[in-house]
């Protein structure tokens, strides 16, 4: 252990200390604003799959299948590559919002399963009491049961927001700056592997465990009988 740290150059790691900071930033950002916006998307999607209409619940179950049955690296090139080809606006964006349309396209169809079982672990004494003070469908929705299934399934969010912060690396495919782009940079121009790598490993798992820590805290709060594996 200490030849390792004694052969271990923390002076050139330090030296590229703003790129990686900035990679940091760049991954949280990135992967808060997709997070938000699947779970967005994700209860829309949550919704159709839960109808009873075919023209809903079918193209919520293709749609989800097919990003389950799909790798992301091929999905972030299709979002690349066939948004400029196929809308006129797609000329014009730039490649961070590519990354951000790819993964939320990715992972919104995740949060809508997680959030579907939210809604289905609802007593069904919860809709009937909704239903008796003479609430709509709607109101039922947005009043009861959302806040209940959000709660219920908010350790598994978080869950899948570190796999989240995980799958940004991989927009350094299409030359986003985000922290795997840190490594790669910093490997480029010096030619040091194992600090390079070693450095953007050990802020990823810095992430993780401030997100392990938050769903422990939401574990406490909410009182869940969910347990990290």
């Amino acid at each position: 252990m200490s030849f390792a740290l004694d052969s271990f150059n923390f002076g050139i790691v330090y030296k590229y200390r703003d790129v990686f900071l900035n990679g940091v930033l760049t991954t949280l950002e990135t992967a808060s604003v997709c997070l938000v916006l699947s779970v967005f998307f994700g209860i829309f999607v949550a919704l159709m799959r839960m109808s009873k209409s075919a023209f809903l619940w079918r193209p919520a179950a293709a749609y989800i299948q097919f990003i389950r049955a799909t790798p992301l690296l091929m999905q972030i090139y299709l979002v690349y590559y066939g948004l400029p080809a196929l809308f006129a606006f797609g000329k014009n964006i730039n490649e961070l919002q590519t990354g951000l349309i790819a993964l939320t396209i990715h992972t919104t169809p995740y949060m809508a399963e997680i959030i579907r079982a939210g809604i289905e672990s609802i007593p069904r004494g919860q809709f009937e009491g909704a239903m008796s003070v003479g609430m709509s469908p709607f109101q039922r929705m947005l009043h009861v049961v959302l806040p209940q299934a959000l709660a219920n399934v908010t350790p598994p969010l978080i869950g899948q927001a570190a796999i989240l912060i995980k799958d940004t690396s991989l927009l350094s495919i299409i030359a986003v700056t985000e922290l795997m782009s840190a490594g790669l940079y910093m490997f480029s121009d010096s030619v040091v592997a194992t600090e390079s790598y070693l450095t953007t490993a050990a802020c990823y798992l810095f992430i993780y465990v401030l997100l392990l820590l938050l769903s422990h805290l939401v574990r406490r709060k909410c009182g869940a009988n969910w347990q990290t594996r």
